[in-house]
């Protein structure tokens, strides 16, 4: 089912500087170095700091062979010259105004864009950003009706002309996909699912959103899946403060996988790639050390007595598939 040879990939929001400013050479050696361990998926969108992830991206990846690795970008942004003050998670990014804009025109300005940063002539997987309530509110809904009849048009033609391999949502909430799978006309084939399979929190999403994606064969991306940096020491959960009873859950999972010497990110990891709709999982990071933490992470052994006292403590779901199932 995968569209992608091996499931890690890269995210590479944190390398658009959010929360923090992150060197270039900072920025260039993570991308290298997880193309040296074998790395050959890599997600951006023109979001993340206002093109300047793709820029970065785009600078590293022109060195090797097009077709030796996979890029997917995002549309529903486009950047404009003109420049504004930022705040929020991308407030250390460029300075370029942000337009959101789900239109026909809009979507392919934005791929234009994209290609220009990234240079490269092609892209494999297009996903809509953000239409979704997280970042829409109430507006959602009539912004997914317009992105249905533009972002999702634009998009289906340039997949059955041969210009994409696949398109779909990148969002953070399950509904949106989960809206788009069951559409006749304009269906997706690939999806980036960010935050809601993940081993702190995936009970909706293994409800609702996985067995549609398998029965509709629709590929899953699942991105931030150690939930921004809570399930690894770190103090966002889904790009905001951590509650309590995320932190007590996080805490719950850390003594069990220390009990067993297994690493909280091998397991979080581990638990996302073991769905059979999920092609590929997408850890950001703009550091060489986490990088290199991941891809060992996805391939070390973990005992099957850490899964088996997971369920019994109620911390995941007794329907999710395991690495020992």
């Amino acid at each position: 089912m995968s569209l992608i040879k091996g499931k890690l990939g890269l995210g590479t929001a944190p390398l658009g500087n959010m929360f923090r400013e992150v060197p270039e050479e900072e920025a260039r050696k993570t991308i290298e170095t997880a193309w040296d361990l074998g790395i050959r998926y890599f997600d951006t969108a023109a979001f993340y700091g206002a093109g300047l992830a793709e820029l970065r991206l785009g600078e590293v990846l022109s060195k090797y062979n097009r077709d030796d690795y996979f890029l997917s970008t995002k549309v529903g942004r486009v950047i404009e010259d003109e420049t504004e003050e930022k705040e929020g998670m991308f407030e250390h990014g460029r300075k370029n105004k942000i337009t959101t804009d789900y239109s026909e025109d809009a979507t392919l300005r934005s791929v234009e864009q994209s290609l220009e940063r990234l240079k490269t002539d092609r892209l494999d997987f297009v996903y809509v950003h953000d239409v979704s309530p997280d970042f829409l509110g109430d507006e959602w809904v009539t912004q997914f009706d317009i992105a249905r009849k533009g972002a999702f048009r634009v998009l289906s033609r340039l997949r059955d002309e041969g210009v994409i391999k696949s398109w779909g949502l990148g969002v953070n909430r399950t509904e949106p996909i989960e809206l788009a799978i069951e559409l006749e006309e304009t269906r997706p084939d690939i999806s980036l699912q960010a935050t809601h399979y993940t081993l702190l929190n995936h009970e909706h999403a293994l409800l609702k959103l996985m067995p549609r994606a398998t029965e509709k064969n629709v590929n899953i991306v699942v991105g931030a899946p150690f939930n921004s940096g809570v399930l690894v020491g770190g103090n966002h959960f889904d790009y905001g403060d951590v509650p309590d009873e995320i932190a007590s859950k996080a805490n719950q999972i850390k003594q069990i996988a220390e009990k067993h010497q297994v690493s909280i990110k091998a397991a979080a990891l581990q638990f996302s790639m073991a769905h059979p709709a999920v092609a590929a999982v997408i850890p950001g990071s703009t550091r060489v050390e986490h990088v290199k933490e991941d891809v060992a992470a996805s391939r070390e052994e973990i005992p099957s007595d850490f899964w088996k006292e997971l369920k019994e403590q109620n911390l995941v779901s007794p329907n999710a598939p395991l690495p020992i199932d």
